[in-house]
């Protein structure tokens, strides 16, 4: 009894985490000066061909500029760096083939043993934020970060949900940052 308990808290704790969790890659420059980048300034054309709703557009760069401010950064008319950003979408499927059962013997069919498959989907987005050096217009750090979405209507949820892929995302930057 006291097995099943354990793997019904870790069940319940896997479920919990991998809602949660943030996988975030990064690259970078190895040429670009980071200490040189003061200010940025959002790269409208680039954020004008994400593919999401214009309210999600502004939760994110709203995020952004929250997080850069933060590193130090500073909003400009004549920036540094040029933030943009790019999402991509996709639902994941994931099938649980639950052979389990009672009774006695091997074979889960007996004595009403339960047998079958489950199925849940989920969406799943990454978000690209890329930051360009102004004067060179060359991409020089570009941070991806994947998590399963909100899609509900809760919108306090959503807007929790974008701060935190975002906050995860530009915690890589800048590169060789102790936090990294």
């Amino acid at each position: 009894m006291k097995s099943l308990k354990f793997t019904t808290l870790l069940l319940v704790l896997f479920v919990f985490t991998s809602c949660t969790t943030v996988r975030v890659v990064s690259d970078y420059d190895r040429q670009a000066n980071f200490n040189e980048y003061n200010s940025f300034a959002f790269y409208k054309p680039g954020i004008d061909k994400a593919e999401i709703s214009d309210l999600d557009k502004k939760r994110i760069l709203r995020a952004i500029n929250s997080e850069l401010a933060a590193k130090g950064l500073n909003k400009s008319d004549s920036p540094d760096l040029l933030v943009s950003i790019f999402t991509k979408e996709r639902e994941r499927i994931n099938v649980y083939n639950n052979n389990f059962g009672w009774g006695w013997g091997w074979n889960p069919w007996w004595y009403g043993g339960y047998y079958g498959n489950s199925v849940s989907r989920s969406t799943e987005g990454s978000l690209y934020i890329d930051l360009i050096d102004a004067k060179t217009n060359e991409l020089v750090w570009q941070g991806v970060g994947s998590a399963r979405l909100i899609t509900s209507g809760n919108i306090d949820k959503k807007e929790a949900r974008i701060r935190e892929i975002v906050r995860e995302i530009l915690m890589k930057y800048p590169p060789g940052n102790s936090m990294n």
